[in-house]
């Protein structure tokens, strides 16, 4: 049993779509401690997406000037409790360092577990790591320190109004209206080319997609990714716009998808953002494990190829073709968005 905390650290993921699976933990933190003060420390970047959660009270980015300083800092504002969420040696050395009370995290090596005060093991089976929803990988953790799961169950973002007014008058002069009904397409994965969609597919399943029920395709792609946007735009059949100079801000794609009658994506980011907002997915996976993400799946289609060499876990493909994602034809994409969407 721990003392209940006044200061909760939690360290956040790197990536966008483990940073929105994180809310139900801020959820359930709050709710058992509600006079706690909730700290996310993270990537500067995640500032502006999670400013607005009513669990948080504040923001730790990232210090420029190395561990070190991160652990003078940490020490510096007495937190009680550091849930930390990657399993990185790195994410513990601050807190460790800093002394906090209660350190909580998986362990999966010897390093790891001497900095922590409370050491999970990572869920196994048959002496293999098993794979199971982060959603639940993650609540183990407060679990763990006595905090009920948040009920109902779900992701949490809020919209920022001055961001949605801010894309929304862009795409007006984009010549797309305020009335018309969007189909918002994310080409890239911040995570490597494994994941990506070729881009013809993109384009066909979205042809088929906008034709079918009168969507305009909105392509989104996040900084670095604008070329392959401007390469679905160049093979649509339909009139589409892509938000490339620049790319849409992180607030201004949460908007977007609020909006959206539906988003087609590679299995990254957004596609969690959609799960947040209750927007209709059609998300294309292929060399990860679903079983990660196998959670509040109602609105959701996870389109796979049944590949022998799927999930790797791979950034990028060695295997000739990319067959785990060339196979996928747009068509299947076009069949989910119409079950969907009926």
């Amino acid at each position: 049993m721990v003392s209940a905390p006044a200061k909760v650290l939690v360290r956040a993921p790197t990536w966008l779509g483990d940073v929105v699976m994180t809310t139900p933990v801020l959820r359930a933190l709050r709710s058992a401690h509600p006079q706690a003060e909730i700290v996310l420390e993270g990537r500067p970047g995640l500032a502006e997406l999670v400013k607005d959660l009513p669990t948080l009270d504040a923001f730790l980015p990232d210090p420029e000037d190395g561990w070190l300083a991160r652990a003078r800092r940490l020490r510096a504002q007495r937190f009680d409790w550091a849930v930390l969420l990657p399993d990185s040696v790195r994410a513990a050395a601050g807190p460790w360092l800093a002394r906090i009370p209660v350190r909580i995290g998986y362990a999966r090596d010897p390093l790891r577990r001497l900095m922590l005060t409370h050491a999970l093991e990572p869920p196994r089976q048959g002496g293999k790591r098993l794979p199971i929803s982060m959603l639940e990988r993650y609540l183990r953790l407060t679990r763990t320190l006595g905090c009920p799961d948040p009920a109902p169950l779900e992701l949490e973002l809020p919209v920022d109004p001055a961001a949605a007014s801010a894309i929304f008058a862009r795409l007006e002069r984009e010549g797309v209206a305020r009335d018309a009904r969007l189909l918002i397409v994310t080409p890239g994965a911040s995570f490597g080319a494994s994941k990506l969609w070729p881009p013809e597919h993109f384009a066909r399943a979205c042809d088929g997609i906008a034709r079918e029920h009168g969507l305009v395709p909105v392509l989104a792609p996040g900084p670095g990714e604008e070329e392959l946007a401007r390469q679905v735009l160049a093979q649509l059949g339909v009139r589409g716009v892509a938000l490339t100079d620049p790319p849409a801000r992180l607030p201004e794609l949460v908007a977007l998808i609020d909006r959206a009658s539906l988003v087609l994506t590679n299995d990254t980011g957004p596609r969690h953002v959609a799960v947040a907002r209750g927007c209709p997915t059609v998300v294309l996976m292929g060399p990860t494990d679903p079983r990660h993400t196998a959670h509040l799946l109602e609105r959701q289609r996870v389109l796979r190829e049944p590949v022998e060499c799927s999930p790797c876990h791979l950034k990028v493909c060695p295997v000739p073709g990319h067959p785990c994602m060339t196979k996928l034809a747009p068509e299947r994409a076009v069949a989910a968005a119409r079950e969907l969407l009926a």
